[in-house]
């Protein structure tokens, strides 16, 4: 039975909310971009959480109006120690728009999925408005929007180089990557007196100051990137920056990274080293309701419904994808919640009065590497690799699926439970990895029988990405020769089994280095093992990934030989469209494109022994550029009373002459 909790056990959102507490005063007011979901999952309520358990007096403003009198901003009134910013979940500029920058259909962090809840770039609006009404109190950055922003960045938005959020939005301070220890080391620093303009020495913490009043000056030790204005017309230093910024957020040990922008210097202290399993827990224990605030009642929240019966078994990922925020965020080094902590919180779920005895996930970052860490912990401490297991998998990495076996053997053995299921990514190269130890070599091939056979709701999603070994290489992913492999065995223990289930590989589209023709060389190896293709995109670039800023500099950042990309609408459009092969409206732009790239070859291959479709009127079949399909038709004579551009009459002017509904007057 579901715990009844009363509106005292969240956060308060309300004056009235702090008053049933007997609160009159607040130590921290945070601003969130997303509704205010009191579960581990939600950045805003983990900061708050925090907090509250460290004896502060905490309150969080969820999607305040920006608009009017900011009265939302008043509400509170000033707090006793800081305004946090917590802008979401999500950068809010992926969260409300497509790679072809188009609106999505829903922000899945609003109530009812609305998308006037928040403002593009929340970071920089909360921040801008709370210092014009509270200009002496300091306002402190975090998130995925303001950590993946805190030194100069591509905005794909923009297009345009950004520099670092300090400047745009007033703020003082940034804390980057995963804050319960940095915000917790703050609060306790401004609580004792200082000044924030005085705590400069706090691990995972950015600033802006002068070049005289850096602490320690600047040292030996220290990372001088090209200043900003130097990267506005120079790409190849961009790049340069972006390797030291990606190798320095996933060292054990790292440096300090110092930064020229307008006319100050953004100083980046170092990451605290990774959270103990301890330290991991005591976060997941909080006292979450892991509902959404009373104020939402009778509301659906889309993000909420995929996790409410989830649960998250570690933090960090040592997969260094290219083009993925996690590492960057949460670091490569992998903290594992204890197999305790985990039982009580799937405990939690059972209770809950919807739940039907299926776990939607249990999983993290990454579905298979919990457990997993360096055998040699010293040379961890010296490595600088982004990722683990790319180029190939670290030979110091201990890849014993062992503990994640006996995991799910004991989540599934809980009264209430019917089945866990593994919803985050699979990496299958951990599983055909070849250990010199047989006992890891046992553990991969049983976890692999237990995935497919007892975990799988009837679709395994797996992300090959793309089948280009080129590509691939630039992702960081590994051959799509390992995808096949793992295919084979999915199919063999599926029949063994007796089980009816699918695998939906994930592919991206116009990431740096891909071709058309590598699109179309997709198309014909997906068709040959029998995928018709929906779990697709096309290539987003995010702030400060590697992909991102390989795709905008023209370089990858480690080598510094040139990448081409596709940049321009059509360009990304052509390459998408290969996704899509089997779909008769889009044989005819398909044959069209590949005989312009010069690869007809492959028209064959595709649509071997496949009838062209009969289209009855070719003139509502468009491509996707928006251009007439190439049929022959009967020309008409030229008419110089007739708009030829959107085939409606002139009127004697040489206007238009149609009414609002495109008929003639």
């Amino acid at each position: 039975m579901e715990k009844q909790y009363r509106l005292s056990d969240f956060l308060p959102t309300t004056k009235k909310e702090c008053e049933l507490r007997g609160w009159d005063e607040l130590d921290v007011i945070l601003f969130s971009g997303d509704a205010y979901i009191d579960h581990p999952s939600f950045g805003a309520a983990v900061i708050g959480r925090t907090l509250e358990a460290a004896g502060y007096k905490v309150a969080i403003v969820p999607q305040p109006d920006w608009h009017g009198d900011y009265r939302d901003f008043r509400k509170l009134g000033k707090p006793r120690l800081f305004f946090g910013i917590a802008p979401g979940c999500m950068d809010s500029m992926v969260n409300k728009y497509t790679a072809n920058k188009r609106l999505r259909s829903e922000d899945a962090y609003s109530p009812d999925g609305r998308h006037d809840c928040r403002p593009e770039y929340p970071t920089i609006v909360y921040s801008q408005i709370l210092k014009s009404l509270y200009p002496d109190t300091p306002v402190v950055l975090g998130g995925i929007e303001a950590s993946m922003r805190r030194l100069t960045h591509y905005d794909y938005w923009q297009d345009k180089l950004r520099k670092c959020i300090l400047c745009d939005s007033g703020a003082d301070l940034i804390i980057y990557g995963m804050g319960e220890k940095p915000v917790l080391e703050l609060s306790n620093r401004l609580q004792d007196g200082e000044g924030i303009r005085a705590v400069t020495d706090i691990p995972q913490t950015v600033f802006l100051c002068r070049k005289e009043n850096i602490p320690g000056g600047i040292g030996d030790d220290d990372i001088v990137l090209h200043p900003h204005e130097t990267c506005l017309h120079d790409r190849r230093a961009q790049a340069e920056n972006i390797r030291h910024i990606e190798e320095e957020s996933n060292k054990m040990h790292a440096q300090r990274l110092l930064q020229a922008v307008d006319g100050k210097y953004a100083v980046v202290n170092p990451p605290y080293p990774p959270m103990t399993t301890e330290e991991l827990d005591a976060s997941f224990d909080l006292p979450y309701t892991r509902l959404p605030h009373p104020k939402y009642k009778g509301k659906r929240i889309p993000a909420y419904d995929m996790i409410k019966h989830s649960v998250n078994i570690h933090r960090g990922c040592f997969g260094g994808c290219a083009f993925c925020t996690i590492s960057a965020h949460q670091g490569k080094f992998i903290t594992c919640r204890s197999k305790e902590s985990i039982l009580r919180e799937v405990r939690q779920v059972i209770g809950m009065d919807d739940f039907k005895g299926y776990l939607s996930d249990l999983g993290g970052p990454s579905a298979n590497m919990y457990g997993m860490c360096g055998r040699n912990k010293k040379a961890c401490e010296k490595c600088k690799r982004p990722s683990c297991i790319h180029p190939q998998i670290c030979p110091n990495l201990n890849t014993d699926h062992t503990k994640l076996l006996e995991l799910y053997r004991a989540v599934d053995s809980l009264p209430g439970i019917k089945k866990s299921f593994i919803g985050s990514g699979v990496r299958y190269d951990l599983l055909l990895h070849k250990s010199k130890d047989e006992n890891t070599n046992r553990a991969a091939r049983e976890y692999t029988r237990e995935l497919i056979a007892r975990h799988v709701s009837g679709r395994l999603k797996v992300a090959p990405e793309h089948t280009s070994d080129k590509v691939l290489n630039l992702m960081r992913k590994p051959p799509f020769s390992q995808f096949g492999d793992f295919k084979r065995i999915f199919d063999r223990i599926n029949s063994e089994e007796g089980l009816n289930q699918q695998i939906i590989p994930y592919f991206i589209s116009s990431h740096p280095g891909c071709a058309e023709e590598d699109m179309a060389e997709l198309a014909v190896i997906t068709k040959k093992l029998d995928f018709h293709l929906e779990q697709v995109q096309d290539f987003t670039p995010t702030p400060m990934t590697i992909s991102t800023e390989t795709w905008y500099t023209g370089y990858d950042p480690y080598t510094l030989e040139p990448v081409t990309s596709a940049k321009t609408p059509r360009e990304k459009l052509a390459q998408r469209q290969f996704f899509f092969w089997y779909k008769p409206e889009e044989r005819a732009s398909i044959e069209n494109e590949l005989r312009r790239i010069g690869r007809a070859d492959l028209i064959e291959q595709l649509y071997e022994g496949m009838p062209k479709p009969y289209v009855k009127d070719y003139r509502k079949q468009k491509r996707q550029d928006g251009q007439w399909r190439q049929q022959p038709t009967k020309r008409k004579s030229f008419n110089p009373n007739f708009n030829n551009d959107n085939k409606r009459p002139k009127d004697k002017g040489g206007r238009n002459a149609a009414n609002g509904r495109g008929r003639k007057p």
